[in-house]
């Protein structure tokens, strides 16, 4: 069993991200194919051997059930099942679940073996547009937010897990920040980054029912030549005037958060503008390696009342 360390060892602004390197094989007419997949090691609270899982009725078919993890009752997502690449393959003794958490919840999945950590800069982390020709196991290139070579010609994908606790209807409804916000609007633009198009819809959502325009953006990269057309276009004293606040997300291909917002800070244009992260990462730590890297908040996806008291706190101080 591994166990997660707190200091994962990737230095604030280094635009660096630690993976677990885990496998999903799918048999094809007798062949066995592999596809390379990671998490981030900040989410992955450790990693075990199967357990015995007790079955629920009523859930979708990818969740293989429930068990108690030291007095917390943890799902269990079959990735090769998530995926649509499952064919019945049976599970052996290298299978592994990777519990990790997003959104202060935590979940487990199965994969056919955990492999090792993996150091990679986010510039050579490609969006989910280009993994789709890549992926020799077939998974749809929704289900993927980013995608890396390494050796021996190979490719790893990072998937959307995110996206399977939306599915399960564990992360609360963004138009509930109405209901928080008892009437108050807020006026302005915000810039919205995130490489998620589920997260980056909800979030959306939400910055709209409070008043903002909203600009997205897909990643760090993406986000900088965003604010720099908007500033071009506006010109300094409108742009000031306008742009109120930019909520990003922490990992994007090519340029992820804490570097997006090490840049933003360093940029006499830009930094004025308050910058909340919105992360499905979790914990004190990463809060406070959001706030070292520039932020003037943390926020965990997705909390309506915390959500509206920090863009209220950050957008009128």
């Amino acid at each position: 069993m591994m166990q997660q360390k707190k200091d994962v060892g990737v230095k604030v602004g280094s635009n660096e991200i630690e993976l677990v390197d885990f496998r999903i094989l799918k048999d094809i007419g007798g062949k066995v194919y592999e596809g390379i997949y990671g998490i981030n090691v900040a989410k992955v609270r450790e990693i075990i051997r199967l357990p015995k899982l007790n079955i629920l009725p009523g859930v979708p078919d990818f969740i293989e059930g429930i068990f108690d993890l030291r007095g917390v009752v943890i799902p269990v997502v079959n990735l090769a099942k998530w995926m649509e690449v499952d064919t019945g393959r049976p599970f052996d003794k290298k299978v592994r679940v990777i519990i990790a958490e997003f959104n202060n919840i935590l979940i487990g999945f199965i994969v056919h073996e955990a492999k090792r950590i993996r150091r990679i800069n986010w510039k050579d982390i490609e969006p989910a547009s280009f993994a789709a020709a890549h992926d020799g196991v077939g998974v749809e290139k929704n289900k993927i937010t980013g995608v890396t070579r390494i050796e021996n010609n190979g490719v790893l994908l990072i998937l959307d897990l995110e996206s399977i606790v939306q599915e399960l209807g564990l992360v609360q409804d963004a138009t509930e920040v109405d209901k928080v916000a008892s009437g108050e609007k807020f006026s302005g633009m915000t810039l919205l980054l995130d490489d998620s198009v589920t997260a980056r819809k909800a979030m959306k959502t939400a910055l709209k029912h409070l008043g903002f325009d909203v600009t997205e953006a897909i990643d760090g990269e993406d986000g900088f030549e965003k604010l720099e057309q908007l500033y071009n276009e506006m010109g300094e004293e409108r742009f000031k005037e306008e742009m109120k606040l930019i909520v990003s997300d922490i990992e994007m291909p090519k340029m992820d958060g804490f570097h997006f917002a090490s840049k933003v800070k360093k940029d006499d244009r830009f930094k004025e503008v308050p910058i909340l992260f919105n992360s499905s990462i979790s914990g004190t730590f990463n809060e406070e390696k959001g706030l070292e890297a520039g932020g003037d908040g943390y926020l965990v996806k997705f909390d309506p009342k915390r959500f509206y008291e920090e863009v209220s706190r950050v957008v009128k101080r």
